[in-house]
């Protein structure tokens, strides 16, 4: 609205500021104003659609072949996501299977070359055995045939094992240790008032020495087996006389 004061009158033809009143209004003139709002033209009140927010321009409309496009790009987007994630899944479950898988193996392994080398260590034993119980085999056959006034050793053993208690001592050997036996060990014998008997059914170098409470076997073959059980061996003397066995060069080791 324009004021009642000042007039909005064109200025008389030939003045200078007809070029100026042409252009603008001055603003003295305007008693008040507000800016152009384009919804005025539809009759619309400014005030009214001033805070609405301004609408959004439309997404342009796909056609079906973009539309399928896309969607197939996406199934091969979340294919590859899939496949990815199930193939590393995968690759950790045949690194944790193989890993097992060789473990196994080498404990298998190692396993079968210790059962390997416990059964030749046992082996090894075994045939060092052998060969030392049938070296002492030969010792003592030399022994009983060079020197048979040992069986008096043996009988003097056999006696003082038995108890302080012991009585009706008798002590059997061989007949041709009897005179070996009476003169070597008479001492002992004497004192524990044991009888010596002769009995050809014991070999010669050993003896058997009984009592009321108990017996002692001092034969070679019993002997040997304690000796040779103590190597690991556990053979068996022969039943054949010391001076009737074959030499020792010729003599095989026990299997």
């Amino acid at each position: 609205m324009t004021s009642s004061k000042f007039k909005n009158v064109p200025s008389p033809e030939g003045s200078g500021k007809a070029s100026a009143y042409a252009r603008f209004i001055p603003r003295e003139e305007l008693s008040s104003f507000e800016a152009w709002n384009p919804s005025a033209l539809s009759g619309a009140d400014p005030q009214a659609t001033a805070g609405m927010p301004t609408a959004e321009p439309e997404a342009p409309t796909l056609s079906v072949a973009e539309q399928l496009a896309a969607q197939l790009r996406a199934a091969r987007q979340s294919g590859y996501q899939d496949g990815y994630r199930d193939g590393l899944a995968a690759l950790d479950g045949f690194k944790q299977s193989y890993a097992a898988q060789i473990t196994a193996q080498l404990g298998r392994l190692v396993e079968s070359h210790g059962a390997q080398l416990d059964g030749l260590q046992q082996q090894l034993a075994q045939a060092i055995a052998v060969c030392a119980t049938s070296m002492a085999r030969q010792v003592v056959r030399s022994e009983l045939a060079v020197r048979p006034e040992l069986v008096a050793a043996v009988a003097q053993e056999a006696v003082e094992s038995l108890l302080l208690s012991a009585r009706h001592i008798t002590v059997r050997v061989h007949p041709d240790d009897q005179p070996l036996v009476a003169q070597g060990a008479a001492d002992v014998l004497q004192a524990r008032g044991a009888r010596l008997i002769p009995d050809v059914s014991m070999s010669r170098g050993g003896c058997r020495v009984d009592s009321d409470i108990a017996s002692v076997d001092g034969t070679v073959a019993a002997r040997w087996r304690r000796a040779s059980a103590a190597l690991g061996a556990e053979t068996e003397w022969p039943d054949a006389e010391p001076d009737a066995l074959p030499d020792a060069d010729t003599d095989e080791a026990p299997r």
